[in-house]
This record gives C-alpha cells, structure tokens and sequence, in this order.
C-alpha cells in the first residue's frame, strides 16, 4: 500500500504503456485536496488572471508558465486555461516544485503553476508573491480572499489528491482495518491542527467516494489527451 496521487495516478496509463491501470488498484481513503493556484512575483504587472489572459491574446507565446513537468496538474491546468480563454502560453517544465517556483522567484518565469498548500507557505515565509486564483469548486477558508477560477469565468477545477491506495485483491478483513485505520488518523485532531499549520487542504473521502472521483477524472483525462495529447 501507499499514497496515490492525482492526476499521476490517472494521466500515466493514458499517456504511454505504464506497469498499472486505475482499474488494478484499491483507493482506500483519500487524505489531501491540494487544489492548483497560478503564483505570479509581486512585483509583475498580473493583478489578476484577466491580466494574464489579456496579455497572452496580445502575445501569443511570450508569457512564461512553470510546471512540475509535462503532464502535471500545473500542465494540464494550463492547458485548460489555454483552451478557454483561446490563449498560448510557453511551457516550461521543471523536475519539481522547488525548482519551479524558485524559477519565479527568480524571475526567470512569469507564472508558477503549483498548488495552493505551497503558495500559501511561501507566502507565510514572507516570499514576494501574489496568487492569481485557486482551481477549486469554492474558495478555501485557509485562503477565503481567493477567487475561484469558476468565479473568473474559466470552467476548471484542478488538484492533487492525496491519498492511500493498495492493489486490487485485499483480504476483506484486512482492507476493512486499513481502512478504519486511516480514515481515524486523518480525522484526529492532532493530525489535523498540524496539516492546516503546514497547509496542507484536507478532504477526507471515502473508498466509494475516492473511486468515484477517479473514474470522473479518468473520463475527464482521456478527452483532454484526445484534444490535447500533452506527449508528443
């Protein structure tokens, strides 16, 4: 057993021959609901998404986007906003998060694609930063003066879910105590009162409920990979 996360764990078999499929494994409970943000300097002259987007129909090509690498959240998210708002932004991918938002920092590109739990941290360290929007169904109450992208006018939802996964087969008796296990240590109030100190957005889903959604974002995967192959 182990966390699985999303889209990864979704966008893997879809994209290119991997060692497992959605339908081999067994999501036990989901954990973490870490919804996308696009992070911006807080010195650039984006104030806000329609900023972003203004600027990228002026521009085609020239405003910078970092992700976590192709087929991210980040990436597909930008793939998205590209779509809805009849945009181009330059894909920059890096190996990880650290490298992409340093990147901003830096200057080096325009817009990081991360997700909200990070943001957040960098901006309670004190970082120069300045959240564009959050790709959740309604704003978070860690971050309630952050504006949706649905409440922007762009139809996407995006996240990292964060969750315990075993393969398909278990014992029923043993999956029923894992289950139980899990589901009691992300409902204790320790572990709670420590994951909003390091802002970590919660979302504790059942194992019907976290299938459930896989598949929904399965369906949704396959026909943005039919539109938009994000591997060439």
């Amino acid at each position: 057993m182990g966390f699985i996360n999303t889209p990864n764990v979704v966008t893997i078999p879809i994209e290119r021959n991997a060692r497992f499929t959605l339908d081999r494994l067994d999501p036990l409970v989901n954990v973490v609901d870490d919804p996308g943000i696009m992070t911006v300097h807080g010195d650039s002259p984006y104030k806000t998404v329609e900023d972003l987007v203004a600027q990228a129909k002026a521009n085609p090509n020239t405003i910078t986007l970092g992700s976590t690498g192709v087929g991210s959240d980040d990436h597909l998210a930008m793939l998205l906003l590209q779509r809805q708002a009849n945009v181009r932004f330059t894909h920059v991918p890096f190996p990880g998060s650290a490298e992409n938002y340093r990147s901003m920092l830096g200057r080096h590109t325009q817009i990081c694609g991360q997700n909200l739990g990070e943001g957040l941290r960098g901006k309670a360290g004190g970082d120069n930063v300045r959240i564009l929007g959050v790709m959740s169904t309604q704003r978070w109450d860690m971050a309630p003066d952050l504006p949706t992208f649905k409440e922007l006018g762009y139809n996407i939802t995006m996240a990292s879910l964060r969750g315990v996964g075993a393969p398909k087969g278990l014992p029923p008796e043993i999956r029923a105590k894992l289950v139980d296990a899990v589901t009691k240590a992300a409902n204790d109030p320790e572990f709670q009162s420590k994951a909003r100190d390091t802002y970590q957005p919660l979302r504790i889903l059942d194992s019907e409920a976290f299938s459930a959604e896989l598949k929904e974002l399965d369906g949704d995967f396959r026909n943005l990979w039919r539109e938009f192959p994000w591997l060439k």
